[in-house]
């Protein structure tokens, strides 16, 4: 029942994405790049800062009582979105109904508690298949609204995509309650709020948050980003581009699962040095951009004095002595020069970059020359198609190693702090979601600034150089302890 509630949780809480990318693209509202921003980012938001608090309710109350609480009132502005007349509005009820994205600290906390620590990791994960949400809107959703919309024909048929969405989460909501059993931590009612909020001083709880904020913060970040990212770099539509992103946000989900059994039978530690291991090299194949780059190349220069008396494509001839010039093989227009993007009219599978090299002549006839000139310019071309099904395949495997990730993660607070799994597990979700918000705006300066998409990687890259190396600092220091 968690992994079920969470799964829709999750679809409800990541609609935006498609449904505010609809709405603009069909012209029904005209809101620019900043405002839908906002909008796709503000449930994330809203999921991000309610996480600790329900995650403290669940310790006390139990996760019978605030699972159903939590889709209930979620339900609320997801319905009243269908009603949205203006930006504003629009904007409160994505603000409301982003409490769908603090389900994880409930189901956290309320299954940790069913299980030994031995076995943890392994139900932990399989809660968290709940991530694959996610994925299901991303290839439901737009058939939901060309069939709502009567293929365009009625574009206020939009407004029933929220209400059953709406109705998803009530009818999850009463199926938890009447199948869920109660069950709570032993002796919490006497804990006070500062007791509860004790481990939340202990730095390791906020390392937990860094690699969360990789894993999942990452997770959610390019779930979103991946669509513009393949409709800008490669020719693609918008429905393509979402079919590409979903193969990277269903396994991030579904290997959720192996990674806490994983955690179970060889250590977190084992999983998460793989995880950012194995990641920094996948982010580090990612790096090269779709680009093309013409520079200097080796020309030809003079075996002695003379004149010219011949200049062509092919040849220069002084005096006697003919130089064959290596023909032009792709069109340049400057010494340097440097394009991202697609190259018009290449087609065909490139996994390695492709270079041409050719010569142009720099000499006119009837020119007298010296000994060691240069007669002919070298010009190299160099062009990296970076293909997208090598790419595709690429973001498919750092979806696996941020879905492994997760789960690790989530099985290292119930080991180290298994009396409080719902106040780490809501903090760490705190800083792994607000991961997911930032991220993104992230990602848009440094492309404003740098033209590269790219640089997205690169920043990923960074963040998880930054946990593994304070991940080894830990264990060195805390040999045969755990990371």
């Amino acid at each position: 029942m968690n992994t079920l509630a969470f799964t829709v949780c999750f679809a409800a809480w990541m609609m935006n994405g498609v449904l505010v990318t609809f709405l603009v693209n069909k012209g029904i509202y005209h809101w620019d790049r900043a405002q839908m921003g906002w909008l796709i980012g503000i449930p994330v938001l809203t999921g991000a800062i309610t996480r600790l608090p329900v995650g403290i309710l669940t310790d006390r109350y139990g996760g019978r009582v605030i699972f159903p609480l939590v889709m209930g009132i979620a339900a609320v502005p997801m319905f009243l979105l269908s009603y949205a007349t203006s930006y504003s509005y629009y904007l409160l009820a994505s603000l409301g109904f982003g409490l769908a994205g603090a389900s994880f600290a409930v189901g956290v906390a309320y299954t940790s508690i069913w299980f030994p620590a031995e076995r943890q990791g392994t139900a932990l994960g399989i809660f968290g298949m709940g991530n694959i949400g996610a994925g299901f809107t991303t290839l439901i959703a737009p058939t939901l609204l060309r069939v709502l919309t009567d293929n365009g024909a009625n574009l206020e048929g939009w407004r029933m995509l929220p209400r059953l969405y709406a109705a998803s989460l009530v009818a999850t909501a009463i199926l938890f309650w009447l199948l869920a059993y109660t069950r709570k931590l032993a002796g919490d009612q006497k804990r006070t709020l500062r007791e509860r909020l004790a481990p939340l001083q202990y730095l390791r709880v906020w390392r937990f948050g860094l690699y969360y904020f990789f894993v999942f913060g990452g997770f959610v970040a390019l779930a979103g980003w991946l669509v513009p990212y393949y409709v800008n770099v490669y020719p693609m539509s918008v429905a393509s581009a979402g079919l590409m992103a979903t193969m990277f946000s269903l396994p991030a989900g579904l290997f959720r699962a192996l990674g806490g059994w994983l955690s179970d039978r060889y250590g977190v530690r084992v999983v998460l040095y793989w995880v950012f291991g194995a990641g920094i090299v996948v982010l580090f194949l990612l790096f090269p951009p779709r680009m093309e780059i013409q520079s200097p190349g080796q020309g030809i220069v003079a075996a002695g004095v003379g004149t010219v008396t011949a200049v062509s494509e092919g040849e220069i001839r002084v005096g006697e002595v003919t130089y064959i010039l290596q023909q032009r093989g792709s069109p340049g227009e400057s010494s340097v020069h440097i394009r991202f993007g697609v190259r018009s009219g290449e087609e065909g599978f490139f996994p390695l970059p492709l270079s041409n090299v050719w010569q142009e002549p720099i000499v006119q006839v009837g020119e007298t020359v010296e000994k060691g000139q240069l007669l002919a310019r070298g010009i190299t071309l160099v062009y990296f198609q970076a293909n997208r099904w090598i790419l595709s395949f690429l973001v498919f495997l750092l979806g696996i190693l941020m879905g492994m990730g997760s789960a690790a993660v989530y099985k290292q607070i119930a080991n180290s702090f298994p009396a409080s799994v719902g106040v780490v597990g809501g903090l760490v979700g705190v800083i792994g979601a607000l991961g997911g918000f930032f991220t993104p705006i992230i990602f848009g300066y440094v492309l404003r600034a740098t033209g590269v998409w790219t640089t997205a990687w690169m920043f990923l890259a960074l963040v998880a150089i930054i946990c593994l190396i304070w991940m080894r600092l830990v264990v060195r220091r805390d040999a045969g302890q755990g990371a």
